[in-house]
C-alpha cells in the first residue's frame, strides 16, 4: 500500500490546478498511460485489495471516489452502507487515478464522452475468479465508482420456492415461448434470480441460450444448453441490436438484461411474438407497475398496439425485494403474477388495477402479492413486523391481512 501511495502522490503532483471536470480526467488518463506496467500493476493491486476486503466484510457493494465519499472507502454490508475505517483515506485525485488505471483506453474515452460507464471487472484470488458489476460516473467534477459482487455460484433453484405451476412456465421443456419478467428496484437481486432460472434450464433441457447484458455478470458454463454471453459495448452495440441479431443465431431462450427504453421494449415484444422465449428485467417494484411501465414507455399512439401485444405474449412477472431478516442478513420477498386468461383480459381492456385482486385470490396457480409474501415471512419469524410494513407496496392491505386494523 505504501508503494502505491508514493506512485499516486507522484502522479498527483503533475496534475495542473487549472484543469477541471472532464479535462482534468483526460489529463490524469494521459499521466496514467505514461506509467510503466509495473507502476500500473501496483495501483491495480491496491484497488484489488479493496475488493478482497469486500469478501472479508461480507459486503455486497463498494463505493469510492467523488465528493460524496469524502475520501473514504464505503461498503454495503447486509443492507447498511458505511465507510471502512481500516481501508485508509484518499484524495479526490488519488481515487481518480485509481479508477482510470483499472479502465481500458476505449473505456476511458466512453467515460469522457458520456460521463458514465458500465463495465465488468475480474480479479483472481487463490485460483478463484471473482467478478464485479461496475458503474463509474462524475460527482461534482470527480470520478466516483460503485461495484457490486457478482455471485461466484448460482443460488440453488429450490431456494426460490416457486409454485410448481410457476416452475413449468420457467422451464423450456414445458413452456417454449412467451415473455417472462423479473422486476425490482436496484439491488433487489433480479440478476441473481434470473441466473438461477437460466442455470436450472441449462442443467435440465437441451437448448441454446443467448444472454445480452450490460455488463455480463455471472458467466454460465454450457451444460445441456449452449450459452452465449454478449456484453453491450464489447460484443454488441445495444440491447436492440443484440436481440435482433439473436434471431439469426437459432436461440431457444433470449435473455435481454434490461428493458430500459422504448426501442428495447418494442424489440422484446416483437421477438417474443415471433415464437421465442424471452426473459428480461425492469426497474419496477410490483407486477402491476411493470405492466403499466411497459405500456407507458411508448408514445400514446402506440400504446393500444403494445397493450394487446403484451397481453398476448406475457407469461409471468416476478417482482421481488430483499428484506432485512431477523438473523442480520436479507431474505427474498416476491410477488408473482401468472398471465392467465383473466389477467390477459385485464391488460387488453386497460383494467390493470384489477390484477392485484386476481393475484391475491389465485394462490392455487402460483400467484401471490408482495403483501401476502411479507405476511408469510413475518409469521414464520424470518422478518420483523417493522420491516414487513416498511417494504410493503400496499401498507393498508398488509395491515388488513395481518388483522392489525378493524374493518
Amino acid at each position: 500500500m505504501e508503494e502505491a501511495k508514493l506512485i499516486l502522490k507522484h502522479i498527483t503532483a503533475s496534475i495542473p490546478d487549472t484543469a477541471y471536470g472532464v479535462e482534468r480526467m483526460m489529463i490524469i488518463g494521459d499521466l496514467v498511460n505514461r506509467q510503466g506496467p509495473e507502476e500500473r500493476t501496483i495501483i491495480k493491486k491496491l484497488f484489488d485489495s479493496f475488493l478482497i476486503r469486500m469478501e472479508e466484510n461480507h459486503a455486497s457493494d463498494i463505493d469510492i471516489g467523488g465528493f460524496g465519499s469524502q475520501g473514504r472507502i464505503w461498503y454495503r454490508i447486509y443492507g447498511d452502507k458505511k465507510p471502512d475505517t481500516a481501508s485508509g483515506s484518499y484524495t479526490f485525485d488519488e481515487i481518480n487515478i485509481i479508477i482510470l488505471t483499472i479502465l481500458l483506453e476505449r473505456q476511458r474515452q466512453f467515460l469522457y464522452e458520456n460521463r458514465n460507464l458500465d463495465f465488468s471487472y475480474t480479479i483472481f484470488k487463490n485460483d478463484l475468479m471473482y467478478r464485479f458489476r461496475a458503474d463509474t460516473y462524475f460527482d461534482l467534477d470527480q470520478l466516483a465508482l460503485n461495484m457490486r459482487v457478482i455471485n461466484a455460484i448460482v443460488r440453488p433453484y429450490k431456494l426460490l420456492d416457486f409454485h410448481s405451476n410457476v416452475s413449468k412456465i420457467l422451464n423450456l421443456a414445458h413452456t417454449m415461448e412467451g415473455l417472462i419478467l423479473v422486476t425490482g428496484i436496484t439491488g433487489s437481486g433480479k440478476s441473481s434470480t434470473l441466473d438461477t432460472i437460466i442455470d436450472a434450464n441449462n442443467h435440465s433441457v437441451d437448448g441454446h441460450v443467448v444472454i445480452i447484458a450490460s455488463p455480463i455478470e455471472y458467466v454460465h458454463k454450457s451444460d445441456r444448453c449452449i450459452i452465449r454471453h454478449r456484453e453491450i459495448g464489447r460484443d454488441v452495440l445495444s440491447f436492440k441490436e443484440g436481440a435482433i441479431q439473436s434471431l439469426r443465431q437459432d436461440p431457444d431462450i433470449i435473455v435481454i438484461g434490461e428493458m430500459r427504453d422504448p426501442d428495447t421494449i418494442m424489440t422484446a415484444l416483437e421477438i417474443t411474438d415471433s415464437g421465442h422465449k424471452v426473459f428480461s428485467t425492469l426497474h419496477t417494484s410490483s407486477a402491476v407497475e411493470s405492466i403499466d411501465r411497459i405500456i407507458g414507455e411508448v408514445p400514446p399512439y402506440e400504446q393500444e398496439r403494445v397493450r394487446n401485444r403484451l397481453a398476448d405474449v406475457v407469461k409471468l412477472v416476478i417482482s421481488q425485494k430483499l428484506i432485512p431478516s431477523l438473523d442480520g442478513k436479507v431474505v427474498l420477498a416476491k410477488e408473482i403474477m401468472v398471465a392467465n386468461p383473466s389477467v390477459k383480459a385485464a391488460i387488453k381492456n386497460n383494467n390493470t388495477s384489477e390484477i392485484y385482486q386476481m393475484m391475491s385470490e389465485s394462490g392455487d396457480e402460483g400467484m401471490t402479492t408482495l403483501e401476502q409474501d411479507l405476511k408469510r415471512l413475518y409469521l414464520t419469524k424470518r422478518i420483523s413486523l417493522e420491516n414487513a410494513m416498511s417494504y410493503a407496496n400496499n401498507k393498508r392491505r398488509l395491515q388488513q391481512i395481518l388483522n392489525l386494523v378493524t374493518h
